[in-house]
C-alpha cells in the first residue's frame, strides 16, 4: 500500500503534539467511498523484547463474509515510549511496514485505538487514515475521553460520547451481557456509517472479527 502523506516520526511528546495539531485539520468525517466495500482490515500490535521491539499485524478480510484474505506481520524497533492520547507514535510506524506488504487494499481499516474520540481529534485511527487517505474506524476497548449516558444491554443499542459539547463518537453494544467498545470516525467515514461497519464486522463476539484475526497474529497466539 502506498503512504500517501509520510512525516518525520518524533522523539519527544512536543514534537508529536505539533504533528496532531498539523494533520487534525485534514481529517474527514463524512463519507468518502470510491467503491463498493468489498476488503476490511484490521490491525493491532504486539511487543517483544521488553517492549523494545514493535510486532504490528495486518489482516484483510473480505467483505460481507469475513473470510480471512490475506495477513502479514512486520518488525521493528520501538521508538517511542507508551503515553496516552500518542498511541500512534508508537505503533502506527510498524504498522505502516506491515500495510506496504499486502496485496489486497482495503476499503476500510478498523482499528484498535481510537479516532476522533481523541483530546486533539487525531487518534491512530484518525491519523493511520489520513496516511493512507483511505476510510480507518476507531474500534477502542476502553475511554479515552468524553462522557455518555446508560447504555442498554441490547446487540446495536449505543449512545453519543461527548466531550466539550461535541459528539465526537459513539458507546456501541456489540454483545449481550458484555462491555461495549468505542466507536469514532477515524477518516473519510460518518460517525453512523463507522457504527454500521462495525456491527456487521462483529457477527458473534465483542470486538470486530479484523480486530481479532490480527490481534492473534500481533500476540504470537
Amino acid at each position: 500500500m502506498q503512504i500517501y502523506q509520510p512525516h518525520p516520526w518524533p522523539l519527544t511528546v512536543e514534537e508529536a503534539i505539533t504533528i496532531q495539531e498539523e494533520l487534525r485539520h485534514q481529517v474527514i468525517t463524512q463519507d468518502q467511498f470510491t467503491q463498493p466495500v468489498q476488503y476490511v482490515a484490521g490491525v493491532d500490535m504486539g511487543f517483544e523484547a521488553d517492549g523494545t521491539i514493535s510486532r504490528a499485524a495486518v489482516a484483510v478480510l473480505s467483505f460481507p463474509d469475513l473470510q480471512v484474505i490475506e495477513t502479514n506481520l512486520a518488525y521493528r524497533p520501538t521508538s517511542f515510549p507508551y503515553i496516552p492520547g500518542f498511541l500512534s507514535f508508537r505503533e502506527i510506524p510498524a504498522v505502516l511496514d506491515a500495510l506496504e506488504k499486502i496485496q489486497t487494499k482495503p476499503d476500510i481499516i478498523l482499528c484498535d485505538g481510537q479516532g476522533i474520540a481523541h483530546p486533539r481529534r487525531l487518534g491512530i485511527a484518525s491519523h493511520l487514515g489520513v496516511l493512507l487517505n483511505i476510510p480507518t474506524i476507531g474500534v477502542a476497548k476502553s475511554l479515552l475521553i468524553g462522557k455518555h449516558e446508560e447504555l442498554a444491554d441490547t446487540k446495536g443499542s449505543w449512545q453519543p460520547l461527548i466531550h466539550r459539547g461535541e459528539i465526537i463518537g459513539a458507546v456501541l453494544r456489540t454483545r449481550v451481557g458484555v462491555k461495549p467498545v468505542y466507536v469514532s470516525s477515524g477518516h473519510k467515514i460518518s460517525l453512523s456509517t463507522a457504527i454500521d461497519y462495525v456491527l456487521r464486522c462483529t457477527p458473534k463476539y465483542r470486538l470486530p472479527e479484523t480486530t481479532r484475526v490480527a490481534d492473534k497474529l500481533a500476540s504470537n497466539r
